[in-house]
């Protein structure tokens, strides 16, 4: 899958998603399916629901790698506030106009934080 045109994120989240489990597109088929945004996808009925169904295989196998991570101490109560706190900022950035010089600050402060997170 190569990129295609029109991305709907901002460049700090399209750097979040390319570190992250996801295509930009299957995020795009989340946020629709959950109701969240509203998009035209210009490719065949047959590819939508595959990538819907990829998207589906993907999220639910995440969710279950949290609970196992959780479940085994791994993942911490501090680890999971970290990536709550986080999350909270994206969900500002995400609609925001990042200036372009503090895209890389914002990106090495989350880069910094979900390391330290990691602890590996």
């Amino acid at each position: 899958m190569g990129e295609f045109e029109g991305s709907n994120f901002n460049n700090i989240i399209r750097q979040i998603i390319k570190k992250s489990l996801f295509t930009e597109r299957q995020i795009e088929i989340i946020l629709n399916h959950k109701n969240i945004e509203q998009l035209e996808f210009n490719i065949s009925k047959g590819a939508y629901f595959r990538q819907v169904s990829q998207s589906r295989d993907k999220l639910m196998g995440l969710f279950y790698s949290i609970i196992l991570l959780r479940g085994l101490g791994i993942l911490l109560p501090d680890d999971i506030d970290v990536i709550s706190r986080l999350a909270q900022q994206v969900s500002v950035i995400k609609d925001s106009d990042v200036f372009p010089e503090r895209e890389e600050q914002v990106m090495n402060v989350i880069d910094k934080l979900v390391r330290q997170a990691c602890g590996m």
